[in-house]
């Protein structure tokens, strides 16, 4: 599927590589910019995914990886039906934290679940609405920006968990370097926001998203 008027810009990476900044800069610049942007993010966005982002990531919760897998593709669905879709269907540029690759790098790479199989479970999900450009921030596990005293679920995984979703990201910039683009995440905040803006100001040259009213 064609996001046929918006422009869909994903942001992905370990968790404490920054992604949350970078996007909240991104959307500042975009609207500065006169663009209709929409923020948002996975889990969550909308108010069935605020409480399945609260089901998944609680580290009071075990859950086997293929339960983790349907409650975030469930937050998916509902996700792009409800606010993704709708946005780009209005011309908007359309900013999110974690998408698809997320899966592909936490529940394939990282749980080791089949890949040819999320990636037929994530086109269900997402009725085909594909990013216009994947920005990675890519960031040693080690380095992960993490608060100990407050971990979620994931978070709470460990090193090599987080090593193999790092590797998994990279793997997916390597076979879709056109869409996916992989940033040094280790750089200073600022740096990274102009590489980002540099990338975002490329793209839409090539398209024709709304401008804000």
């Amino acid at each position: 599927m064609v996001n046929v008027a918006g422009v869909f810009i994903t942001l992905e990476g370990i968790d404490g590589c920054g992604k949350t900044t970078q996007a909240r800069l991104l959307a500042d610049w975009l609207e500065a910019s006169g663009h209709c942007v929409l923020l948002t993010r996975q889990p969550g966005g909308t108010a069935i995914g605020e409480q399945l982002r609260e089901l998944v990531l609680s580290p009071k919760n075990h859950i086997t990886p293929e339960a983790e897998l349907f409650l975030y593709l469930a937050d998916r669905a509902v996700h792009v039906a409800e606010v993704v879709a709708p946005a780009l269907a209005k011309g908007c540029v359309v900013v999110c934290e974690r998408y698809t690759d997320s899966t592909l790098a936490y529940q394939g790479y990282g749980r080791g679940l089949d890949l040819d199989l999320l990636r037929r479970l994530n086109e269900m999900a997402t009725g085909g609405v594909t990013p216009d450009l994947t920005l990675v921030l890519d960031i040693p596990a080690a380095e992960a920006r993490l608060d100990a005293s407050r971990l979620d679920r994931l978070e709470s995984a460990g090193g090599g968990f987080r090593e193999r979703v790092a590797e998994g990201f990279r793997a997916l910039a390597r076979a879709e370097p056109e869409r996916v683009r992989i940033l040094d995440g280790m750089q200073s905040i600022q740096a990274v926001h102009e590489q980002i803006i540099a990338l975002v100001g490329a793209l839409l040259k090539t398209t024709r998203p709304v401008e804000r009213p």
